[in-house]
């Protein structure tokens, strides 16, 4: 009779821890998938369009991970120059892809191969680009992106060690904005 009471109450012991268990992941769900949505998480950059910013090494197989703060762009919605953002591509939703942001709402921005030499961003939009101008599919082929497809700032590399950083925010020589802003469209597009 003892070896059934004592397997009973290990059996009740383990029931208990279970359901413990199982109580701790129902709460901390919820909060782990806000934290992921508002506030930040990380993700692999895969692809050469970023290159030398991210994945310099792709041919040895190497992809870097970056830190995405979703809080950023959840407070504030117009980025920087020279920001790198996550957004949800405009050509392929199901995709977010990360590029740099050359051109804000108001600026005249000469383009790489798209369908006019230069562009007025429009209202409530940006214009990007991969820092790889020859591999990079961004702005130059889809246009100006809503500032709304906006998901995170990309602010450090965080793995591999050898490569952790805070990321430059500067628009790469020869690609700032023709204008900046609205004062001086008028001239330029006469």
């Amino acid at each position: 009779s003892f070896p059934h009471r004592v397997n009973r109450y290990h059996v009740e012991l383990s029931m208990k821890r279970v359901a413990g268990m199982l109580r701790a992941v129902l709460y901390a769900t919820p909060v782990v998938l806000t934290f992921h949505d508002c506030c930040a998480t990380c993700s692999v950059v895969c692809g050469a369009s970023m290159q030398p910013t991210f994945n310099p090494e792709t041919s040895k197989g190497r992809r870097d991970v970056v830190f995405l703060n979703s809080w950023r762009a959840w407070t504030r919605p117009v980025p920087d120059r020279g920001d790198i953002v996550a957004y949800i591509s405009p050509r392929r939703p199901s995709q977010v892809v990360v590029k740099r942001v050359i051109g804000l709402p108001g600026d005249v921005v000469q383009t790489l191969g798209y369908k006019k030499c230069y562009v007025t961003v429009p209202d409530g939009h940006c214009w990007v680009e991969g820092d790889n101008r020859g591999r990079s599919e961004d702005s130059n082929r889809y246009g100006p992106v809503p500032l709304g497809l906006i998901l995170a700032h990309a602010t450090h590399i965080i793995f591999p060690p050898s490569r952790m950083c805070r990321l430059s925010h500067s628009i790469p020589e020869g690609r700032e904005p023709i204008s900046i802003g609205y004062e001086h469209v008028d001239s330029i597009t006469a």
